[in-house]
């Protein structure tokens, strides 16, 4: 059976080429479809025509699509109406009392330094800091980075004010 299958090919291949390699030109065949229904025939296969492609009618105008109102969404329930927009009347601000007291200045800004370890000396406890990118050292009294004063040394915080006294804070071991 295979033998007569490779016979019949052998046959085809043979009268394609007695014929000097050329078929009757048909408007919807081109050089891959020949072969693909050369590979079919000599497989048995059947070989379905290729459909006429209209580029016209890729390009026509289409009509439009009905029903604008249409929901994809119909297993949910509608929303509610948008509430309407509140008017907001402008408040006054209260009076100024000429004899109240001026605000308060506002609070120092929190010291930006890590507290990354503690080292025991000879001359007490160092403390280690860091802004992130330097790494300070400083023992109880002393100024660091010429702003912060170390007041207390601890094994897990650090009192730390400014300069000037103001702005104490605690800042606790970061590791």
């Amino acid at each position: 059976m295979a033998l007569a299958g490779l016979a019949l090919a052998l046959v085809a291949v043979v009268a394609y080429q007695w014929r000097g390699g050329k078929t009757p030109a048909s408007p919807q065949s081109t050089d891959a479809v020949r072969a693909a229904s050369a590979r079919g025939a000599a497989a048995g296969e059947r070989i379905e025509p290729v459909p006429d492609v209209r580029l016209s009618e890729l390009t026509a105008a289409r009509p439009e699509p009905a029903g604008r109102g249409r929901n994809l969404f119909r297993e949910q329930p509608k929303a509610p109406p948008p509430m309407p927009p509140r008017v907001v009347t402008p408040v006054a601000p209260p009076p100024l009392d000429p004899n109240a007291p001026p605000p308060p200045p506002p609070p120092p800004p929190p010291i930006p330094l890590k507290f990354i370890g503690v080292v025991q000396g000879q001359g007490g406890a160092i403390a280690v800091l860091s802004d992130g990118r330097d790494v300070f050292y400083g023992r109880e009294g002393q100024v660091i980075e010429g702003r912060y004063k170390i007041i207390k040394i601890g094994v897990e915080s650090i009192q730390m004010s400014y300069v000037d006294g103001r702005g104490t804070q605690f800042i606790r071991l970061t590791g």
